[in-house]
């Protein structure tokens, strides 16, 4: 739109997608005049001269209308001023002060897996990962996804899987040991799942959604283990019988906290720390090329699907949109890191 007002008789393209009444296409504009755009002096006799004039009077109106856009908070043109303002005093949701998430555990096995254990001073023996520190390692995981790194969203995916397949294996065996002791309540014998009358008591306030994911798991837990030890307590199973089947589900979430205690541990290297798909492209710089390299000789290379993100975590900050010429580009590059190792040692 011309500053007079004055609709400029000029045959621009017309867009369906376009923020003005009469449809012009900007983008589409800014492409047919690329070549006076870039160039340093404009010829005024140029025919299409006109067009780029109107063409800088519509980016100007169209800035104006991001501008108040933004302003009013994206809101309907039926909203006035003020109660679209009135968006920006908004809080966040949180629990109330007065409140404050928690879970009851009711087992030393359940409770053990929470706490973890360190080795005694100035003894020899193996640490025990505990469920607080891969609720802390989850996190710090999950902030590496918003730097687009792709090993992040690897550890995310990896730990999602695991304990989903380990929950369903719990329920599993929790639903079998309810019908057990309902066929017993049809024959007249009234068993109750043992609780304990003081349990331990774990006040979350998590900042991750993988820290309640750790947690769901471990309250899953629990209750599996008091189902196996009414079961052992009511003579339905024996204690060796009881004891194998805490010990291999115990066993099992171990080897997850490990696994993402492993991630974390690689990833947030300082050397490592920046990691990111840029890093894997023929344009990156060298330091970008050597963490590649330092990244595959420690942890193997990321899927395909997971690096072009065709699989994501169940919870990501990453907000980054490809284009469909950069998702072909990272179809194409390679994720093995092909590198000197007197290079990569750098980092290692």
């Amino acid at each position: 739109m011309s500053e007079n007002n004055q609709t400029v008789d000029i045959q621009s393209p017309i867009a369906a997608g376009s923020p003005f009444p009469d449809g012009y296409d900007i983008v589409g504009e800014r492409e047919f005049l690329k070549d006076l755009i870039d160039s340093d002096q404009v010829d005024p006799t140029d025919p299409r001269y006109p067009r780029l004039v109107e063409l800088e009077n519509r980016e100007a109106a169209l800035s104006k209308m991001r501008v108040a856009h933004k302003s009013r908070e994206g809101a309907n043109t039926e909203v006035t001023d003020r109660e679209a303002l009135g968006l920006r005093d908004m809080g966040k949701l949180a629990v109330a002060n007065d409140e404050s998430d928690s879970v009851d555990i009711h087992t030393m096995h359940a409770a053990r897996l929470f706490l973890g254990r360190e080795t005694k001073p100035g003894e020899n023996g193996y640490a025990m990962t505990g469920g607080r520190r891969v609720a802390s390692a989850l996190r710090a995981i999950w902030h590496l996804s918003s730097k687009d790194n792709p090993y992040a969203d690897y550890a995310l995916i990896l730990s999602d899987e695991r304990m989903d397949e380990v929950r369903r294996e719990i329920d599993k065996r929790i639903k079998n040991m309810q019908r057990d002791l309902e066929r017993y309540e049809s024959q007249g014998l009234n068993f109750h799942v043992l609780k304990n009358p003081k349990p331990y008591r774990v006040e979350l306030g998590f900042r991750s959604p993988y820290g309640y994911s750790v947690i769901m798991l471990i309250n899953r837990f629990d209750y599996y283990v008091r189902m196996v030890k009414t079961m052992a307590a009511k003579s339905i199973i024996g204690d060796s019988e009881g004891r194998s089947k805490i010990y291999e589900l115990t066993k099992q979430c171990r080897s997850i906290f490990e696994e993402v205690v492993n991630f974390h541990r690689i990833l947030m290297r300082p050397q490592l720390v920046e990691l990111s798909r840029s890093d894997f492209l023929p344009t990156a710089q060298d330091d970008g090329k050597k963490r590649v390299a330092a990244v595959v000789k420690l942890l193997g290379e990321v899927p395909r699907e997971v690096f072009k993100g065709q699989i994501v975590p169940r919870h990501s900050r990453r907000r980054i949109q490809l284009s469909p010429q950069e998702l072909r580009l990272l179809d194409e590059v390679p994720l093995n890191g092909d590198m000197p190792v007197a290079e990569e040692s750098t980092l290692l």
